[in-house]
C-alpha cells in the first residue's frame, strides 16, 4: 500500500514539476513569439515552419526548469552520475522537443484553425497548439525519465 501511495505521489509531483515547466515553456513562447518575429521577419513562418525559434527557445527554458524541478523533488538521484544524468536528460529532452516541434506544426497547420474566445481572454492558435504538443509529449517523457535517466 505504501508503494502504491509514493508511486502516486511521484506521478502527482510529476504533474506539479511539468505544469510549472509548461507554465515557464508557454510563457517563453508568448513573449518569443511576440517579439522574435520584428527581429526575423520569418518567424511566423519559415518555408513553412511556423515560430521555429520561438519554439526551441522555449521548449529549451521549459526543459531546464524541468531539469531541476526533476531533480529537487520528483525523481530519485543514484542510476547515474551527475554528469551523466545531465546527458541523458539533455538528450531525451533533444528528441521530445524534435517530437514537439513536429506536433506543434501539425496542430497549428489541421487541428487548431482558429483561437478560443473565453470572453475575458483570447487563447491563440499558437498557444492552444503549444499546449497540446507538451501535453502529448509529457506522457513520453515520464515514462523514458523515469526508466531510463533515473531510478525507475
Amino acid at each position: 500500500m505504501k508503494e502504491i501511495i509514493l508511486k502516486q505521489k511521484q506521478v502527482l509531483l510529476f504533474v506539479l514539476a511539468g505544469a510549472l515547466s509548461a507554465v515557464v515553456e508557454i510563457g517563453s513562447f508568448k513573449t518569443f513569439s511576440v517579439y522574435l518575429p520584428q527581429i526575423f521577419s520569418q518567424e511566423n513562418n519559415f518555408h513553412g515552419i511556423h515560430f521555429p525559434l520561438s519554439n526551441i527557445f522555449s521548449t529549451t527554458c521549459g526543459i531546464i526548469t524541468n531539469y531541476f524541478l526533476s531533480i529537487w523533488f520528483v525523481f530519485e538521484r543514484g542510476k547515474h552520475s551527475k554528469r551523466k544524468e545531465f546527458v541523458y536528460f539533455m538528450f531525451v529532452s533533444f528528441f521530445s522537443t524534435i517530437i514537439s516541434l513536429a506536433f506543434f506544426q501539425v496542430f497549428f497547420r489541421f487541428v487548431f484553425k482558429e483561437h478560443i474566445d473565453l470572453g475575458f481572454f483570447v487563447i491563440s492558435q499558437e498557444i492552444l497548439s503549444k499546449i497540446a504538443a507538451i501535453l502529448l509529449v509529457s506522457i513520453l517523457n515520464y515514462s523514458v525519465k523515469k526508466k531510463v535517466i533515473f531510478n525507475g
